[in-house]
């Protein structure tokens, strides 16, 4: 049984495929079920606002945007979260699960678009004032497999980012392993190539250790 302790912010990342969406929901119903108040959030979006911005970052063409008006939106729609959504929960002490948040924008941005990382990182300090994820799972597949399981969902799901240049997801997968590297304790690696329940029950232990609670639950 999980504890009633105070709201806990924790964050799926990982490239196109990877099965963030899944596994965050999954996490979700077994932290429910153990009783837990959660909000399943995504990004960009997870506030009316933001799915807005949702919208002009997903939809369209590859290059729509130079590679700093990209960021800035994704930080934009990041602010209006923080605000609305995911500030309000953690005070109300429930347990926040985002589908992607400021790696993602590391990764895509930084590594992927060649983006200045000191540059994001000053703003996030801005846009964060302190607020960073309490635990990060990462969820890792080689780049061109991950592809061909996101072009593989046939639905509507897609977005202009699967449309990028693999050189692209590669970067953006080595962005990614090289935060989890520089930061073991708070990043846990989780091999998205298995089948789900495998990954889901990886992630069940990795949020049970980070957080020294037991989740039994298989939902």
């Amino acid at each position: 049984m999980v504890d009633a302790i105070s709201g806990r912010f924790i964050t799926f990342e990982g490239g196109e495929g990877t099965g963030k969406s899944t596994q965050a929901r999954k996490l979700a119903a077994a932290l429910t079920s153990e009783n837990m108040e959660v909000v399943l959030t995504r990004e960009p979006g997870g506030a009316p606002g933001a799915e807005e911005i949702r919208a002009l970052l997903v939809d369209g063409a590859p290059d729509k945007w130079t590679p700093f008006t990209e960021t800035l939106l994704h930080l934009t729609a990041r602010h209006d979260h923080l605000e609305r959504t995911i500030r309000p929960a953690l005070a109300a002490g429930k347990w926040v699960i985002c589908d992607r948040f400021l790696h993602s924008t590391r990764a895509y941005q930084g590594y992927g678009l060649n983006q200045d990382l000191g540059t994001i990182d000053s703003l996030h300090d801005i846009i964060l004032d302190g607020l960073v994820p309490d635990f990060t799972i990462l969820l890792d597949i080689d780049a061109e497999a991950g592809l061909q399981r996101a072009a593989g969902r046939g639905d509507e799901s897609g977005t202009r980012y699967e449309e990028m240049e693999l050189d692209f997801h590669r970067r953006v997968r080595s962005g990614f392993t090289e935060m989890a590297a520089e930061n073991p304790d708070k990043i846990k690696l989780i091999d998205a190539s298995d089948d789900i329940e495998t990954i889901a029950a990886a992630v069940r232990d990795a949020v049970s250790h980070h957080f020294s609670v037991e989740i039994f639950s298989k939902a």
